[in-house]
């Protein structure tokens, strides 16, 4: 107990001890040794990565999650090194009430069957956002929190001591500045009856302020090194929040890319549903082909025809615009005869034809031709 209060009154004097020095260097009334240039920088360099760091890191967590109880929920699990329950995204929440509400309604209804599809959509939507949460936090937030918890903390703890030490050396300053002022005064004005032991005692004074300044500057020197070692490790942070960023782009890029790809087909399939429900609309290919014939008997035998290939896109010769190569990224399967199904990674050639719908283009394999969508596609020049 005697040990800890002593200590606990040593710490208190050397706290309003280095308060009064930062005081004093303040308003000019006191030496401060300046850091190195470059070291000053590293300095600075680092205190803009933690703060800009800090910043990144909560507002990508706010886009991820934007429910603020859940990030304290997120938070409370992660200091207690437990595993977060596993809970529904959004979309798979939306797409299971979906999918109740059209057992309820009854999935032989229009309604229902619309919301067995739609749900079933909202849900792989949700999947694909799931995975897009867990992909971020493993490869971009853990990243930038190991830096603030980890290495920065180790900077941090660097950094305290290098003030300490340069708070140290300035001290030894003024106490070697005050020794030496003192000799002197006292050899500008000798006392001829003590003359021997007071100088005696003035001279030892400087030199053992002397030997406390060669302590303290090389204690300063060396934690001055430690610390610029630590500060020059940035560069190596910055590389490494590069790739974590570049990571999480090329995950955003996928997530979004699945979300088209998910509503395209949701959109189709509603259109499908739609057709089926009241009168069939002609798409705009079939529309050009039953009325291009001016004569009543070939309008008749297009009509009356019962195979699906008559109205193929074999049969069609519109005037090509446009001809280049494209490689399909998703497969697709054709939704009817005037639709060519397509394998991912293939390479079709692909054109546009007048009055086309924008959204889609005329695509060639061999002797197959057919409509394909342009989502599915990647133009090659």
């Amino acid at each position: 107990m005697d040990f800890n209060v002593k200590k606990l009154a040593s710490d208190a004097g050397v706290f309003f001890t280095r308060a009064m020095q930062f005081t004093e260097e303040k308003l000019g009334q006191a030496e401060k040794t300046e850091l190195d240039p470059h070291l000053e920088n590293l300095i600075s360099r680092a205190d803009g990565t933690k703060n800009w760091t800090e910043k990144i890191l909560r507002q990508t967590e706010v886009l991820l999650q934007p429910n603020p109880s859940a990030r304290i929920e997120g938070f409370i699990y992660d200091k207690f090194d437990k595993k977060l329950p596993s809970r529904m995204t959004n979309p798979e929440l939306l797409g299971q009430y979906m999918l109740e509400a059209a057992n309820e309604f009854g999935p032989e209804t229009p309604y229902g069957s619309t919301l067995i599809t739609v749900g079933e959509y909202q849900k792989r939507l949700g999947g694909a956002e799931r995975e897009f949460l867990q992909t971020s936090a493993a490869t971009f937030l853990t990243p930038l929190r190991n830096f603030l918890e980890g290495d920065w903390r180790t900077i941090s703890k660097e950094k305290r001591l290098l003030e300490n030490r340069r708070l140290d050396l300035d001290i030894c300053k003024a106490r070697l500045k005050k020794a030496k002022q003192a000799e002197a005064k006292a050899a500008a004005a000798p006392d001829f009856q003590e003359t021997r032991p007071r100088n005696y005692v003035l001279s030892a004074s400087a030199s053992a302020a002397e030997h406390e300044l060669r302590v303290a500057q090389t204690e300063f020197d060396r934690q001055a090194e430690v610390t610029r070692l630590l500060l020059e490790g940035i560069s190596s942070t910055h590389l490494n929040h590069l790739r974590c960023l570049q990571d999480f782009a090329e995950a955003q890029a996928t997530y979004y890319a699945q979300c088209h790809h998910y509503m395209q087909d949701l959109q189709r399939e509603l259109n499908r549903c739609a057709n089926a429900v009241g009168a069939v609309c002609p798409n705009p290919v079939s529309s050009a082909l039953l009325s291009g014939p001016s004569s009543p008997g070939a309008t008749v035998s297009s009509l009356s025809s019962q195979k699906p290939s008559s109205l193929a896109m074999e049969q069609m010769q519109f005037p090509a615009t446009g001809t280049r190569k494209a490689k399909v990224l998703y497969d697709y399967d054709a939704h009817d005869a005037s639709e060519l199904s397509l394998l991912a990674d293939e390479l079709i050639t692909v054109y546009t034809v007048p009055g086309m719908d924008p959204d889609w283009l005329i695509g060639e394999r061999g002797n197959e031709k057919g409509k394909v969508p342009v989502t599915y596609l990647e133009l090659l020049s």
